[in-house]
């Protein structure tokens, strides 16, 4: 009657693991098309940028003739043209609003301050100071001028 020893099982294998690129396949279409346009945005600015210059250099290098910069070591001095005087025409100003058509104007902003629904008891009290100015308006005499 010896002691049978029973030995332990070995442990269940383990499945083997995806990949990297295989785990997350969904995000490569969507890198791929953010790559590419970052590329592309990169490429047009600075393509815009190249035309820029070279269209300034080809203009400045057909006027200017060729200096030998080897016997001069004079520094290049850059000239700022003056500003052209800024001619102010007179302000023409605009014909004077008709009373009759102030107080409609003033009549419809009360209508439209009437419409509105305050918040807060703050922009209650500033609706109630614009609606009476306005009614001041509307019954003087005299309107100011606009």
């Amino acid at each position: 009657m010896g002691s049978q020893t029973t030995p332990n099982p070995p442990p269940p294998p383990q499945p083997p693991r995806e990949s990297f690129a295989r785990r997350y396949k969904f995000l490569w279409p969507l890198l791929l098309a953010v790559n590419f346009t970052v590329g592309a945005y990169l490429f047009m600015r600075t393509k815009k940028k190249d035309t820029g210059i070279t269209e300034e250099d080809a203009s400045s290098d057909v006027g200017s003739p060729t200096v030998s910069t080897t016997t001069v070591t004079a520094t290049p001095v850059t000239e700022n043209p003056l500003p052209a005087p800024f001619i102010m025409q007179p302000v023409k100003l605009p014909d004077p609003i008709p009373d009759s058509q102030q107080r409609e104007l003033f009549k419809h902003i009360l209508e439209e301050k009437r419409k509105v629904k305050p918040k807060d008891p703050e922009e209650k009290k500033q609706l109630d100071e614009e609606k009476a100015l306005l009614k001041q308006f509307i019954r003087a005499k005299s309107i100011p001028k606009i």
